[in-house]
């Protein structure tokens, strides 16, 4: 089963300031509505860096490792897993005026036992999606 949230924000940030920002995923502590922390375990930052996430989900701690798949000049793909759990995160980033647009995209995959309950999770993952969305744009908005 797989379910996908995705979210675009504006921002008065440029482009060029939001994509190395958002790509370096230890900053997700700031942007990300659910994370708790987040430590790179391996790497330089760019593709194959691995990091070690913590967020809090319905009232759950998660873990999940990353791995950057992608680093391009507008995007940035990093995939989450854990036994349960694959995250597949896309975030594009294109200029809009002085500003930039920015489309966070996370597909969830869900196996075991997970599976099961992944429709109760929509409300919830949608209700992240949304505290996640705000929180971005008023970070960004900040930089």
């Amino acid at each position: 089963m797989t379910m996908t949230v995705e979210r675009t924000i504006s921002t008065s940030a440029s482009a060029a300031d939001v994509l190395p920002y958002l790509a370096d995923f230890r900053n997700a502590t700031e942007w990300d509505a659910g994370t708790v922390s987040c430590e790179r375990v391996s790497g330089d930052g760019g593709v194959g860096t691995k990091y070690r996430n913590v967020s809090k989900f319905a009232g759950n701690t998660v873990e999940l490792e990353y791995t950057t798949e992608e680093l391009a000049d507008d995007r940035v793909v990093i995939v989450g897993r854990n036994d349960t759990t694959t995250s597949h995160d896309t975030i594009t980033v294109r200029p809009e005026g002085t500003g930039a647009s920015v489309t966070y995209r996370a597909d969830f995959e869900f196996s075991g036992l997970a599976r099961f309950i992944g429709p109760v999770m929509t409300p919830l993952l949608e209700r992240l999606g949304d505290r996640t969305a705000a929180q971005l744009k008023e970070v960004l908005d900040r930089r």
